[in-house]
């Protein structure tokens, strides 16, 4: 196993992002942000990066790995395949240095699903990317954020979907790596609340049976291990109980806009995306590729896009991967 201090001296990879949104702006900021005392790897194009450098007025990130060659013509503010190609392409490159054990923690900028698709690349994002990349493991989302943590049953589904392929199985694992992945993050005993699927919990029945015959089997299992976990809690109090009450240190939310909008509710600046049951830590921004801010500047001539989310998900991984050992050492 490597040493740690040899593990810390290891740079967190970051990819570029969509060229076309605000990704190559957003890298920019972080990199130039004094605050963050953690050496960084910048996948993606080099001559782009440049350019948009001098745009804002930034200095050069002093490690590039110059994965990809964009065209000097790509519209920047629209979806565009060759764009969605080298975002792949550096997602693919950054996952390798991460699997090999030579970054920390991987850290992704927005990238523009439709672009990737359009380019061949049909994932329906950077999670089931990174799970195939990494072997097929079984992963799952979490959104974080100073105030709240929640992890996702099921991700980028159409909610009809979602609700149809609820099964204990999946919610059961789903508690499993959320409670490892706390235990790792350094919380000794996490407490966990699983919300329900209907109004009220399904109120006994009367609104659904999903929480009797689904989601309480799962928990009950996952008492059995010696999982610190409760539930299943009306949906619309359970997240409250989370943070202002601190009842609990995350919820387990059975599907992508039941989880996500409380925690989008309360900020997307200090929001980290963070996926749980990689081989290493992967963390990104709580935010899309903003085509509508990308290349454009303000009055004092600075881009309008904002860099806290990007520098928080990069503090955030440095923190999670201090106290995980890389890929290659497992």
């Amino acid at each position: 196993m490597l040493r740690a201090a040899a593990r810390h001296s290891l740079p967190l990879v970051v990819t570029m992002g969509d060229a076309c949104g605000i990704g190559p702006e957003i890298v920019l900021k972080a990199c130039a942000d004094r605050s963050l005392d953690v050496p960084l790897r910048i996948v993606g194009d080099a001559h782009w990066l440049a350019r948009e450098a001098v745009r804002l007025s930034l200095p050069m990130p002093s490690e590039v790995d110059d994965a990809v060659r964009l065209p000097d013509d790509l519209p920047v503010g629209r979806i565009d395949a060759r764009a969605g190609d080298a975002a792949w392409r550096c997602i693919v490159r950054a996952a390798q240095l991460a699997l090999r054990g030579e970054a920390r923690a991987l850290v992704t900028a927005p990238i523009a699903k439709e672009a990737m698709h359009a380019a061949g690349h049909h994932f329906p994002g950077h999670t089931e990317l990174l799970a195939e990349l990494a072997g097929g493991v079984d992963v799952r989302m979490m959104l974080a954020n100073p105030e709240l943590r929640v992890v996702l049953v099921s991700i980028h589904v159409a909610l009809r979907e979602a609700v149809e392929r609820l099964d204990s199985g999946s919610i059961l694992e789903t508690i499993r790596i959320a409670d490892a992945s706390m235990r790792r993050a350094g919380i000794e005993r996490p407490r966990i609340a699983v919300a329900g699927l209907n109004p009220h919990a399904g109120e006994g029945g009367l609104f659904g049976r999903e929480e009797i015959e689904i989601i309480a089997p799962a928990i009950a299992k996952a008492r059995t291990e010696g999982i610190e976990v409760s539930g299943p809690f009306a949906p619309d109090t359970v997240f409250m109980r989370a943070r202002g009450m601190r009842e609990f240190d995350l919820v387990v939310a059975m599907y992508h806009d039941q989880g996500l909008i409380p925690v989008k509710y309360l900020g997307i600046d200090d929001g980290v995306n963070v996926t749980l049951g990689l081989p290493f830590v992967r963390t990104s921004p709580d935010h899309g590729t903003a085509f509508d801010k990308a290349g454009r500047s303000g009055p004092d001539g600075h881009g309008l896009a904002d860099a806290r989310s990007l520098v928080a998900a990069i503090r955030q991984a440095s923190a999670l991967s201090a106290a995980v050992p890389s890929a290659a050492a497992r």
